[in-house]
């Protein structure tokens, strides 16, 4: 004890006094800004499967319809970015991502809008190894829902198309065009 005395100044009682005062001072004032509910882990929804659509289909998940998920695709895989959607909702930094296979724009790291594509044509072997370390990234955080297909064009005496996908309850769906 006599060692607190020398090190503050304070008698043992005083020192311990005001500690216990700074202890209960601590609490009070982290009480006022974080509830026992912000340390509770938020029970997380389950993925909505979305299956095999086409790149016009995903375009559907951009965030402008908060009842559905955000959508990103990463070389045909697609993938449920929902839980961040600080960054890829409306009005977050990379929202232009969402809805689309964004492929080419992340390995040229780019914000252009012509790049948002699944095209990886012409891209250098330093451009596809960004691809793959975002691949690897969203593998690692966000949930796979599905895969970009292209539209097939299957003609039934040259009058439709008919475009095959699995539909969100995983049912296969036709949708057909009559011309």
């Amino acid at each position: 004890m006599e060692a607190v005395t020398e090190a503050t100044g304070l008698s043992p009682t005083a020192f311990f006094t005001i500690l216990a005062m700074m202890v209960v001072v601590y609490k009070i004032v982290c009480g006022m800004f974080l509830g026992p509910e912000d340390f509770r882990q938020k029970p997380q929804k389950e993925p909505i499967q979305v299956g095999d659509i086409t790149e016009s289909e995903l375009r559907a998940y951009d965030g402008s319809d908060p009842k559905k998920p955000l959508l990103i695709a990463i070389k045909g895989q697609i993938y449920d970015v929902s839980s961040s959607k600080v960054f890829y909702g409306c009005g977050g930094a990379y929202s232009m991502f969402t809805g689309r296979d964004a492929s080419r724009a992340l390995a040229m790291l780019s914000f252009k809008p012509e790049d948002l594509t699944g095209n990886l044509e012409g891209l250098s072997a330093e451009e596809l190894s960004v691809l793959e370390d975002w691949e690897c990234k969203f593998l690692d955080k966000y949930p796979i829902v599905g895969r970009v297909v292209q539209p097939s064009n299957t003609s039934q005496n040259g009058d439709g198309l008919h475009i095959h996908h699995n539909g969100t309850n995983g049912h296969q769906q036709e949708q057909t065009k009559d011309d």
